[in-house]
């Protein structure tokens, strides 16, 4: 058992990763964390994007969430990157490279990664 003072740096410690996990920022990025997700990788995918997320001190203007089963299990894993006024963009196949750069590329600045997503397979 561990003690009070133990699990209490505990809950801070995870606090941030809770918190991204919620909340109503104008950009919201959802990984699909259904089990054809999981068996595809999204775990750690998801946990590279609240990391980066975190780190990158893009809390309050970023949402990390996850959902359930997104209807393209062929192209898991799967990051939704919703944006106020913008399309949602849909990047599939996604690692944990993939996440940082559509975190550092997308997110940070702005700019789509087509090779990444949907629209762009072949």
């Amino acid at each position: 058992m561990k003690s009070l003072a133990e699990l209490q740096a505990i809950k801070d410690k995870m606090k941030n990763k809770v918190v991204l996990r919620e909340g109503n920022n104008e950009l919201r990025v959802v990984v699909g964390m259904a089990t054809c997700g999981i068996a595809a990788g999204a775990r750690p995918v998801l946990n590279t994007i609240v990391e980066a997320v975190n780190e990158g001190g893009l809390a309050d203007k970023v949402t990390v969430s996850q959902t359930g089963c997104i209807g393209l299990c062929q192209f898991e894993p799967i990051v939704e990157i919703h944006e106020a006024g913008k399309e949602k963009v849909t990047y599939v196949k996604v690692d944990t490279d993939k996440a940082k750069r559509i975190i550092e590329e997308h997110i940070k600045g702005g700019k789509v990664i087509a090779e990444f997503t949907l629209s762009d397979l072949k």
